[in-house]
Formats: C-alpha cells, sequence, structure tokens
C-alpha cells in the first residue's frame, strides 16, 4: 500500500516544486549558458529500481577540459566555481524533479550511482536497488559524501528495511537542514566521492553494516 502513497506524494511534491521553482529554474539555465555553454542539463545513464538504467538529469557543473592525450581532467580540475555553488547548494539536483515526474527516482531513496558499480555490490549492498532511487536519502541526512561507501550502503539497506511515510517525511525535513547547513557535500580530498571499487571484506561490511543500523535506528526515533 505504501508505494502507491508514496508515487502520489511523489508526483503532488515534484509537481508542485517545478512550479513553485520554474523562476528560479529560468535563472539557473541562463547563467550555465552564459558561463559554460551547452548543454546546459547533464544526463548520465544511471541504475534504477531493479538496476534498470535511466537517464538521470542535473544542471551541469564541469567543463569538459581534457589533458593532452585526450583523457578527461580529474574532477577537481573540471568543477568550476558555478559549478561548485551549484553542488554545495544542492540546485544542481533540481532537474532530476522531472525524473521523479516520469517515475525513474522518487524524492526519497538511496542515491542512483554509476552503472559499472553494479558488479562491485555485494548482494547485501545491491539490495539498495529494491526500491526507486532518490533525489535524497537516509545516507544523505546521515553524512552524505563523508561517509565512506561501507556506510552509505548500510544506511541504503536499512532504508530499504524500514522506509515509511513517518520516515521519508523525516529525510525531507532533514534534508531541508542539510542543504542549508551544506555538509557532507564532498569526501575529503575529493570534488566529490572517490570511485567504488568493491571487493570489501564481507565481515568488514558486516561490522560496518551493524554499527550503521544501530546509529540509524536511534535517529529514526
Amino acid at each position: 500500500m505504501y508505494p502507491v502513497i508514496k508515487r502520489c506524494l511523489d508526483i503532488v511534491v515534484a509537481g508542485l516544486g517545478l512550479i513553485v521553482l520554474s523562476p528560479l529554474l529560468v535563472v539557473i539555465t541562463v547563467i550555465v549558458w552564459l558561463r559554460m555553454g551547452r548543454p546546459v542539463l547533464f544526463k548520465q545513464m544511471r541504475p534504477g529500481f531493479h538496476g534498470r538504467a535511466f537517464g538521470m538529469y542535473k544542471f551541469r557543473t564541469m567543463t569538459s577540459g581534457k589533458d593532452d592525450q585526450g583523457n578527461l581532467l580529474p574532477d577537481e580540475q573540471r568543477l568550476t566555481p558555478l559549478g561548485n555553488f551549484l553542488r554545495t547548494t544542492s540546485l544542481d539536483e533540481f532537474p532530476e524533479l522531472f525524473n521523479v515526474l516520469k517515475g525513474d527516482m522518487s524524492l526519497v531513496g538511496p542515491r542512483p550511482l554509476l552503472m559499472q558499480y553494479l558488479d562491485r555490490y555485494t548482494p547485501e549492498q545491491a539490495r539498495r536497488h529494491e526500491v526507486k532511487p532518490g533525489i535524497t536519502g537516509w545516507a544523505q541526512v546521515n553524512g552524505r559524501n563523508a561517509l565512506s561507501w561501507e556506510e552509505k550502503f548500510a544506511l541504503d539497506v536499512w532504508y530499504v528495511d524500514n522506509q515509511s511515510f513517518r520516515l521519508d517525511i523525516k529525510i525531507l525535513l532533514f534534508t531541508i537542514v542539510k542543504v542549508f547547513r551544506r555538509e557532507g557535500i564532498a569526501s575529503s580530498g575529493e570534488a566529490t566521492m572517490p570511485e567504488f571499487m568493491g571487493n570489501y571484506k564481507q565481515e568488514e561490511y558486516r561490522e560496518v553494516r551493524q554499527s550503521a543500523i544501530q546509529a540509524a535506528a536511534v535517529k529514526e526515533k
């Protein structure tokens, strides 16, 4: 029953959000176009519900700068001051509201990561795809990119097992606070997060997962 309620919530909030934010979206579009040119939106294939690929939209935050060999420069070198501002304020995420309306994403759920990560998850970590990915999620309000990959995945799986209307509203409210505080935007020494390479020891992951579950249970009360 809750998936139906959640879908209705997604449609109503995303629709109203796009209407209310439309003037701001136009302003950001013009500024990105003037500062970085086209394309204004960045589209990337990401794994969604049950790992099915979909095109996720965000405002562009990086240049397409390359080195002498034609390889893209590191993220921290391509990230522009405007792009950094859009990221730290989470304004770059607003186009994902269109993904929510389409049904590819939800307002709340595990963040959609990269397609190449699918083969790197443990069976437990892969359970994060048992629900639609979200614009925000339990891992985002509990540390975001300041967390290790293993901690994030443990929190994602905890959300899958404990999702509810009450929890989703709490996550949305926590997200507003986190955005204003600009917390957990990047991992230490990185523009965002280092690439997830997998191959984490199962016994160590279980310890991380148990610790994350205990912390999440306390915070959810």
